[in-house]
């Protein structure tokens, strides 16, 4: 039910098409639909039959014959409610959308069931993508059950358990000396030598819509009323970017009223550029000074930082940043509420905590928490046998030997 792309930036509208999707004026262009023709189908009524896979939601994904869906369960995690953390806290309700409950143990199986998806409609047999390590593994496992090759490029001190898990699931692993984007970097220079089909965030229109559907679960877990806070951490941005694009999508289908939720970007101090860019009031690259941890949220310069800043002021959210330590303590204590928390949750947990120090949580706020990834995928580092790589030549003079 797609009818093309949609500039989240000056609204100019194009066919949809699988690249280039950034518009002349540095806008992101977003997947529009056909919601009139949506609303005929897509009903309350209706989603109480459907499968418990964020599939159930078909006429808001970019899929147009279902063969083509490439799905291994993923969707309709649990939504957790905290009834000691809401007796200890100065909140009224407290809930934590469980993501690591997805296949390969993270969200990003939702964006890369959605990208496949649309790579298989439309006849790709080579993809590759630039991670910190979750997306990758999520890419692995997809394109291997879509049979698929995939070229997965990650810095080399990402968590050796993920490493191994990208190699499990028998894809072309790399590490790469350097950040995600010098990552990336490798995978733009080789694209057109080597066939590849860039998957990285925002460079096709498959993996913000897949991530866009934790928005749509959440609004009909909690009975179609928006929570008043989200608690999000924040790396390069689509998980921002597909909610509110969600509840505005179902606002115009008449599914949810009220207020929409205010917006919350949590980052590791060491890589902050959505809370430095939201003290400044518009986007600013940080190109120094990159000290964090390995994770989801280290990411200098997401691919459309303007869009997650202007989507947290218009929310009247906020953008927040929280230290190695209290992410440790974090996740002890939301293991001691039965949470296996990857260090991107226990951030979202530790930015809470700063928030209601702050008061800019309110007494009578309903607040959710995103846990993206379980704890177990970042044990300490340990040495896997995999190649090292600088450059996209470095890259080809490998597979010369």
């Amino acid at each position: 039910m797609k009818c093309g792309l949609c500039c989240s930036n000056c609204g100019k509208r194009r066919t949809f098409q699988m690249k280039d999707t950034r518009c002349g004026c540095g806008g992101t262009m977003l997947v529009e639909y056909d919601l009139e023709r949506a609303s005929r189908t897509l009903t309350k009524e209706s989603l109480k039959n459907r499968q418990t896979t964020m599939w159930r939601y078909e006429e808001l994904l970019p899929i147009e014959k279902n063969e083509h869906i490439v799905s291994l369960g993923e969707g309709w995690t649990p939504l957790v409610r905290l009834y000691g953390a809401e007796k200890a806290l100065p909140l009224q309700k407290l809930w934590v959308k469980r993501e690591e409950q997805n296949p390969t143990g993270s969200f990003k199986a939702r964006g890369f069931s959605a990208a496949v998806s649309l790579a298989r409609e439309y006849g790709i047999r080579k993809v590759a993508v630039n991670s910190n390590g979750n997306a990758a593994s999520a890419l692995a496992a997809y394109a291997g059950y879509a049979g698929m090759e995939a070229y997965l490029f990650l810095p080399r001190d990402c968590p050796g358990l993920i490493v191994e898990e990208c190699i499990h699931y028998g894809a072309r692993t790399f590490l790469v000396d350097g950040l995600i984007h010098d990552a990336g970097q490798i995978i733009r220079d080789g694209e057109r030598d080597q066939g590849w089909h860039h998957v990285g965030t925002l460079k096709e229109p498959g993996r913000v819509e897949g991530k866009k559907t934790m928005g749509l679960e959440l609004a009909e877990q909690l009975g179609w009323k928006l929570p008043d806070v989200i608690v999000y951490p924040t790396g390069g941005g689509s998980g921002i970017i597909g909610m509110w694009n969600a509840f505005r999508q179902l606002k115009q289908l008449g599914m949810v009223d009220g207020d929409m939720p205010r917006m919350v970007s949590v980052q590791e101090a060491g890589c902050q550029p959505v809370v430095r860019s939201m003290a400044k009031g518009e986007f600013v690259a940080q190109t120094e000074g990159v000290t964090s941890k390995p994770t989801g949220m280290r990411v200098p310069n997401p691919p459309d930082g303007g869009l997650i800043v202007s989507i947290l002021q218009e929310s009247n959210g906020t953008a927040l940043s929280v230290t190695p330590k209290e992410i440790c303590d974090a996740q002890a204590d939301m293991g001691n509420q039965g949470i296996s928390a990857s260090p991107e949750g226990a951030a979202a947990w530790a930015g809470l905590l700063r928030l209601i120090d702050r008061g800019w949580i309110h007494k009578n706020d309903e607040v959710v928490l995103f846990n993206t990834s379980h704890a177990m995928k970042y044990w300490p580092w340990h040495a896997v046998r995999v190649p090292v790589v600088r450059t996209y030549q470095d890259w080809v003079d490998l597979h010369k030997l």
